[in-house]
């Protein structure tokens, strides 16, 4: 894509990207388990190792579910060993339960409301697009106080599909009037690049925030930053 795209807006992913995900879902992720799991500690384990978490070293894949996919991406793994549960309960119960603890547990990379104040006073567009739930990520955005900041906001159920689809960056352009070739999408997985490139969006940003290792990101990104603080001076040639 090279210098020539000129960058009017950015279009973030939430966890990994905004928050450090081990370090705000691990915890989370294994509260769920255990109360599906109703003290069967062997039932637990086996639900976080079904979705992305190694035991051996305490942390979530790169490109498992836990890291890139969404709740029914999470209820579909985990129902077969759920006999008691229906397929859309389970999503609902998880649903819920994310937006209750996920804002509380949120570790943020850098203070949001002054990073995304500095974006926006640079002339920049803002948005949030998650494969979490919307109500999860509103609560987020509400709890560390950067939502005036913000022009879009959704997430995999708000009707935009989920990623790696081009949805949710097409529903951004959308909203704000922006040309996908002018928005750069920022991620800390693959899903998130890859929706840059099937929606055509003028920069793909891979972050080291999340699960997925520099190697991991690089086939797929144009330029792969330590986090997020430092995106404003890594952006300085694309305004």
């Amino acid at each position: 894509m090279g210098q020539a795209v000129d960058i009017r807006g950015v279009l973030f992913d939430k966890d990994g990207t905004l928050f450090d995900f081990h370090r705000s879902w691990t915890s989370v992720f294994g509260e769920a388990a255990n109360r599906l799991a109703r003290g069967d500690e062997a039932l637990a384990r086996h639900l976080m190792v079904a979705a992305g978490y190694d035991v051996s070293s305490g942390r979530i894949a790169a490109g498992s579910i836990f890291a890139a996919g969404d709740t029914q991406d999470l209820a579909d793994a985990w129902r077969p060993h759920l006999s008691a549960w229906e397929n859309d309960d389970l999503v609902r119960w998880l649903d819920a339960l994310f937006a209750e603890m996920g804002p509380v547990a949120s570790v943020p990379v850098t203070d949001l409301a002054v990073f995304f104040a500095r974006l926006k006073e640079r002339g920049l567009v803002l948005g949030i697009a998650t494969n979490d739930s919307y109500a999860s990520a509103i609560a987020a955005v509400a709890r560390f106080d950067f939502g005036p900041q913000l022009s879009f906001c959704c997430g995999y159920d708000s009707g935009h599909g989920s990623k790696p689809g081009p949805g949710m960056v097409q529903a951004f352009c959308r909203e704000t009037g922006l040309e996908a070739s002018s928005v750069a999408v920022v991620g800390d997985n693959t899903h998130d690049l890859e929706m840059a490139r099937a929606a055509g969006a003028g920069l793909a940003v891979g972050v080291l925030t999340g699960a997925s290792g520099r190697d991991d990101l690089m086939p797929f990104a144009d330029m792969v930053i330590d986090n997020i603080a430092v995106l404003p001076d890594s952006l300085e040639d694309y305004l």
